[in-house]
């Protein structure tokens, strides 16, 4: 009777301690949209811009600890400048990029992202096809995603004038001179789930 009492203690406590330290992801997790980060870059001819831009809703989709999909959408009014310590310039930049310029912001507040192919090219890393939907536009992109225990990373680098977004673009526009802003821009995204 000790002996049975030992083992079965013994198992229940290999099993405690590895799922303790095993990390089981199965369904659809959902984005601590609060705890999570979307960081933008942009470029022009005399230097860059960057800022943050905030997640609205999204999740990651896990079978058998390996992601198999993912959606997102992204409150483009919460576009923020970073870089600019005059608040005045600051407020500027801010109010150009929601304008119709740039993402017109009235008329679409919503950016969305969804994986439509999803393969895992090492431990943590997937290479990831999805749709992305700018300003009513919709193009497919590819992108790297790294997944560490509750969290995931991506950079991802976007053609602007893919989703109508040209202004002070040199593929639109002659003679922009040092006026010229580049066609991509950069979006770091630092996930918590």
């Amino acid at each position: 009777m000790k002996n049975t009492f030992k083992n079965l203690t013994a198992v229940a406590l290999i099993a405690l301690v590895t799922f303790s330290f095993t990390s089981i992801l199965e369904g659809k997790k959902n984005i601590k949209t609060a705890k999570s980060t979307v960081t933008w870059k942009g470029y022009k001819v005399t230097g860059s811009h960057q800022g943050t831009i905030k997640i609205k809703q999204g999740s990651l989709t896990f079978k058998n600890n390996k992601l198999v999909g993912g959606a997102f959408s992204i409150n483009m009014a919460s576009i923020a400048n970073t870089d600019l310590s005059d608040a005045n310039y600051r407020s500027k930049l801010e109010g150009h990029l929601k304008s119709d310029d740039f993402f017109g912001v009235t008329k679409h507040p919503t950016a969305t992202l969804t994986f439509t192919k999803v393969k895992s090219t090492g431990k943590n890393a997937y290479k990831v096809k999805g749709d992305l939907t700018i300003k009513g536009r919709t193009h497919a992109i590819t992108f790297t995603l790294s997944v560490y225990g509750n969290k995931a990373n991506a950079s991802l680098k976007i053609d602007r004038t893919k989703y109508n977004v040209r202004y002070g673009s040199t593929s639109f526009f002659d003679g922009l001179k040092d006026k010229a802003i580049y066609d991509e821009f950069d979006l770091v995204i630092d996930l918590e789930f």
